[in-house]
């Protein structure tokens, strides 16, 4: 296998075979829960992730949390060597923040009004604007729903960043990382139910198996593990093609009055080669490290010769708008793809990431929801591996996840067609240069004509908010699982409010079971670091919230949780309780009385809620154990 180290920065580098421990090359016993075996070649482990992006990196430090260790291996010679995904959002950040990540991250990342204040669009990025919009937050009339949302704020993390800070972390809890290592193939033993893989180190040409419990496809839009499992694909027609290039340029002396970290350049007055017809210009470390995202005209012929790296130098030269030296760093091509899985698993094989959801980077919806799903999938495993709830649980995996992935796929795509409504009113449809010239100029013009084309242009980039201030399809995942016990609801769950009317910008904080446990502040009588309610829940255990009156989930809680060896810890909420509700915030949304319960799994999902505590204490014992018994799967649905 070949061998890599992290540098102190997090980044990956590629040791010599001489000076790499032996413990890199191959995992040990004592270090990895492995053993080799060389009568054939074999390596046995618990766990084996085949991808080390978002997805399988974030899956491999959830898994090591708990204990866990395995291996993960990538067919890539390293982590990403292109910025990618950058966005990085409130609900992935309450995942890292579970496992004590988010602090470090935060000082990483960029962030605020500094860094993320608007998208635009414009002539060029020294040139004139058309028009801009607040983003990610930055909208005075929508900070404090994303204050109200969450403990964690987003910002700006290239993928060249998060990825090997990931890996780093996972190799320190006990995922031994090895890449230009290849999956070639794999079947599952109908004798011991192990999966055997077989793998080639690409360095070497050497070809071994390993045998392991679990086989989890994190490797991308063109995962072996999906196309080996079957799983079927839900695909839709591809809307084209684009290239990034990434750019090393010093932009700062154009940013202080065009701050933001994405910008749109559309040039309809001037000709434009087809590769490179519109773009986004997206920085990558402020202010001089940009990703030019070409997309290509209608005409584009994908068999034609590539564009020459010159070519491409123009054209980056052309969207800054000025002699700002520039120097390319690496070109890509990318599909705007719209691929979901129908579902994500099969036995003890499961696939989550790009592998089964497939779509464009709007919304910033990509590594975010990578790394849901392997929070979601995570507990789920460790609980089965250590005996503490039935296989049945992992079902509730793709049951959970395929209808977000799905979700998501829909809402990237959507935001990318939605586009076209502002290239429709600034003029850049039509291929005749004179045409587009005209409609230019016509959006300035004292006429009926171009009265409807201002009114048309500002509508286009008002519904651009459902991309940059997407907080509810960010935030509003609801589960519908037998994960979930939702027998004592009266009523079935329906969203209400601002988000029944629009469920994409708006955000519903809601204890109903199925739903992200709401966050609010809490504090103690002799005031301390406030705490949310996000941060005393989860780290992988179960947790009721209570409060005045309900003293009797603590004793329940700890009878159900010694009967079934599964930790349940007990908080009550209120007036000088253990954590007082000092906003009064969480009385508006626990969705009980002060004695009731709200029952938590360690994904931070609500699980269960009780709207009261009973009278009798044999009651309220056995009232969650038959709850938690359902919800670790003992129970048939």
């Amino acid at each position: 296998m070949t061998p890599y180290s992290i540098n102190d920065n997090g980044a990956a580098r590629t040791n010599s075979a001489e000076d790499a421990p032996a413990t890199d090359r191959m995992a040990t016993p004592d270090q990895h829960n492995l053993s080799v075996q060389g009568s054939d070649h074999a390596v046995d482990t618990e766990f084996l992730i085949i991808g080390a992006g978002p997805a399988g990196a974030a899956l491999a430090c959830f898994l090591g949390s708990h204990g866990l260790k395995g291996i993960m291996i990538s067919s890539a010679p390293g982590t990403a060597n292109t910025p990618r995904a950058h966005i990085t959002n409130m609900a992935a950040l309450e995942c890292l923040r579970d496992i004590g990540l988010y602090d470090e991250l935060v000082k990483l990342g960029s962030k605020g009004a500094g860094h993320m204040q608007h998208t635009r669009w414009c002539h060029s990025m020294a040139g004139e604007e058309y028009a801009r919009i607040y983003s990610w937050g930055n909208d005075p009339r929508r900070k404090g729903d994303y204050e109200l949302a969450s403990p964690c704020e987003h910002f700006d993390l290239p993928q060249t960043i998060l990825e090997p800070f990931l890996v780093r972390h996972a190799n320190l809890k006990g995922f031994n990382c090895h890449f230009d290592t290849t999956l070639i193939s794999f079947f599952t033993d109908s004798t011991t139910g192990l999966i055997i893989a077989k793998i080639r180190d690409n360095m070497s040409n050497h070809e071994y198996q390993i045998r392991t419990r679990y086989l989890f496809g994190a490797d991308g839009a063109r995962s072996e593990v999906v196309k080996q499992l079957s799983l079927p694909l839900a695909v839709q027609p591809s809307q084209g093609i684009a290239f990034n290039v990434l750019v090393k340029a010093d932009l700062s002396h154009l940013i202080k009055n065009r701050t933001g970290n994405l910008h749109w350049v559309m040039q309809p007055d001037r000709e434009h080669p087809n590769f490179g017809w519109i773009g986004i210009v997206r920085m990558v470390k402020p202010w001089n490290e940009w990703m030019f995202i070409l997309f290509p005209d209608r005409n584009y012929d994908r068999s034609q010769k590539s564009p020459s790296k010159e070519e491409y130098q123009r054209r980056v030269q052309e969207f800054i708008g000025d002699e700002t030296p520039t120097e390319i760093l690496d070109i890509s091509t990318w599909y705007i793809n719209e691929i979901a899985a129908e579902k994500y698993s099969e036995g003890n094989i499961f696939c989550l990431g790009d592998a089964v959801h497939r779509h464009p980077p709007l919304n910033g919806l990509g590594s975010n929801t990578c790394i849901q799903d392997a929070f979601n999938l995570a507990w789920k495993v460790a609980y089965v591996h250590k005996g503490l709830a039935s296989p049945s649980l992992l079902s509730t995996y793709s049951i959970e996840r395929q209808p977000v992935g799905h979700s998501i796929i829909t809402r990237a795509n959507q935001a990318y067609r939605d586009h076209f409504l502002l290239w429709r009113a600034l003029g850049m449809l039509p291929t005749d240069l004179s045409v587009r010239k005209q409609i230019l100029e016509e959006l300035k013009s004292a006429t009926p004509e171009g009265s409807n084309r201002r009114r048309a242009l500002h509508a286009a980039i008002k519904h651009t908010a459902h991309e940059f201030h997407g907080l509810g399809v960010e935030m509003n995942q609801h589960y519908d699982s037998h994960g979930i016990y939702t027998a004592d609801e009266p009523n079935p769950y329906a969203p209400s409010g601002r988000v029944a009317e629009d469920n994409v910008l708006y955000h519903e904080r809601s204890t109903y079971p199925g739903s992200r446990l709401p966050h609010a502040w809490l504090n103690k009588a002799n005031p301390a670091e406030p705490i949310s309610t996000i941060d005393i829940t989860g780290h992988g255990a179960f947790t009721i919230l209570s409060g005045i009156g309900g003293e009797r989930w603590k004793k329940a809680a700890e009878t159900v949780a010694e009967r079934l060896k599964v930790p349940i810890r007990v908080h009550t909420i209120g007036f000088r309780q253990d954590w007082e509700d000092v906003y009064f915030e969480w009385e508006s949304l626990r969705g009980v009385e002060e004695s009731g319960a709200v029952l938590v799994r360690p994904d931070r999902f609500v699980a269960w809620r009780a709207p009261e505590v009973p009278q009798d204490t044999g009651a309220c014992e056995s009232r969650l154990l038959k709850v938690m018994r359902f919800i670790l799967g003992y129970v048939e649905v």
